[in-house]
């Protein structure tokens, strides 16, 4: 088993998942202004803090991804948040794409941008403590999109990212969202995944990727946001199953799920039916942002000081998410 092996699936096993905490600035301002809290350098870190000091981390979150901001700020127990993070028995992990910009021959894609310069990042972020890193390619589905070259050159940019993240001894994620942004519906979410993770892997094989060790974190098989035609949880893990299964490589020791835009939980009932169902031999987990912080972000809101309070919102959150990785949860146990 290589280190890379290692560490991708101490990450994930045991029902352990990631917290994907790599909110940009202008994001995390976002978050932080739908609940009224005003986006200081300060307010970001004692959010951060108290979710990556939570007891949920030794037990639930195998990694946090971080952002550039966050990796380099120090605890108010002078602690660099790796430190913190690597002390509660968890793995730091790092954004390391500049984000999605317009593609140049396809104005109404998007390409992921974040190659120059990427070597010498990987490094800096090594020394800090990182152990993975995380790089989103971005895809719409309408009528004529995703279009090959969207495919096509974001997988390019994925598998280029993976080379040189391992090169660096850290474990990439790579993560090809198809958005679920529009009315398309769920076979048509399934159509366009395929080909978009079926490209990726022909990328990351042709780079000479240790499959071995990275995370794939797709989107599930859902229909659009705006779509008339919902399909059950049911057909979610099945159809989603179906498409990994004919499209990821059995070398892949895990896949850790997008949470999308969906609900809390929404996320954790399709993982908990996919673990249910899954009859691979790849980890099932989770990667979730919105998924895991939404009602926590809203609790510690009302008093920022709360720590306790929101620590066991949280707790309760990361714990659900777990169960779902095993296929334990129901909806019995929530709050």
């Amino acid at each position: 088993m290589s280190e890379l092996n290692s560490i991708a699936i101490k990450i994930l096993k045991n029902g352990k998942g990631i917290l994907a905490a790599d909110e940009s600035t202008g994001t995390m301002t976002k978050r932080l202004d739908s609940v009224s809290v005003p986006s200081t350098p300060k307010n970001r870190l004692l959010f951060r803090e108290t979710l990556f000091s939570s007891s949920s981390m030794k037990d639930y979150i195998g990694g946090v991804i971080l952002f550039d901001e966050t990796i380099k700020q120090t605890t108010s127990k002078k602690k660099t948040i790796p430190e913190l993070i690597s002390e509660m028995g968890s793995i730091p992990g790092i954004k390391v794409d500049t984000g999605a910009k317009i593609l140049a021959s396809s104005p109404s894609e998007k390409i992921t941008e974040g190659l120059d310069g990427l070597r010498e990042r990987l490094k800096e972020y090594y020394k800090l403590g990182a152990k993975f890193t995380k790089w989103r390619g971005v895809y719409s589905i309408t009528k004529n999109y995703p279009s090959k070259i969207s495919i096509h050159s974001n997988a390019h940019a994925l598998a280029r990212y993976s080379a040189l993240v391992q090169e660096c001894n850290m474990v990439p994620i790579v993560e090809p969202e198809v958005l679920m942004d529009g009315d398309h519906s769920a076979k048509e979410c399934s159509i366009a995944t395929s080909q978009v993770i079926e490209k990726c892997f022909e990328e990351l094989i042709a780079h000479k990727v240790n499959l071995s060790g990275i995370i794939l974190k797709p989107n599930m098989i859902l229909a659009g946001n705006k779509s008339k035609n919902k399909i059950s949880s049911e057909e979610v893990a099945k159809l989603t199953l179906k498409c990994l299964k004919s499209t990821v490589p059995t070398e892949v020791p895990g896949i850790a799920f997008l949470s999308g835009g969906q609900s809390e939980i929404e996320a954790t009932e399709n993982l908990n039916l996919i673990n249910k169902h899954n009859s691979t031999n790849f980890i099932m987990s989770y990667s979730y942002g919105r998924a895991l912080q939404q009602s926590t972000l809203k609790h510690w809101s009302k008093d920022i000081n709360d720590i306790e309070g929101t620590q066991r919102i949280f707790n309760h959150r990361a714990k659900m998410n777990s169960l779902a990785a095993q296929g334990k949860w129901s909806k019995d146990l929530e709050i």
